[in-house]
């Protein structure tokens, strides 16, 4: 089990960077936004950290109940949408007047790293269980 979250780890970290990267790249380059309510670093941070925390927890529920695996990401994944929106209250209740730039910001690299929970629940459960 370690040794499945030392590998799941090191291809989030890396798949964090390069989005991080794009992300950064594509913000500076292409639009003239002052600043963001939350800076990009603070946004990826809580992706990559509530990422690793449902994948951790999903290599645990199907190291002990293998046939709950779907349930558990589905869970944990409704789990992830209100911890966004908490994360997100105070730029709702700021006095902002456009907040589109600064929802994309943080959904459009939720969305991408949704994608990487899905193709790792799917290899999970394509897996045979641990006997």
């Amino acid at each position: 089990m370690k040794k499945e979250i030392k590998s799941l780890g090191s291809s989030l970290t890396i798949y964090a960077v390069l989005l991080f990267a794009a992300q950064r790249l594509f913000v500076n380059e292409y639009f003239e936004i002052g600043y963001f309510y939350y800076p990009t670093f603070a946004i990826y941070i809580f992706h990559y950290f509530s990422t690793l925390l449902i994948l951790i927890g999903l290599i645990a529920v199907k190291n002990i109940f293998f046939e709950k695996t779907g349930y558990a990401f589905m869970a944990f994944s409704l789990l992830k949408m209100m911890a966004s929106i908490l994360f997100l209250i105070p730029l709702i209740q700021s006095e902002k007047s456009n907040y589109i730039p600064d929802v994309l910001a943080f959904f459009i690299p939720y969305f991408f790293f949704l994608f990487f929970e899905i193709i790792f629940s799917i290899k999970l459960l394509n897996s045979k269980p641990d006997e």
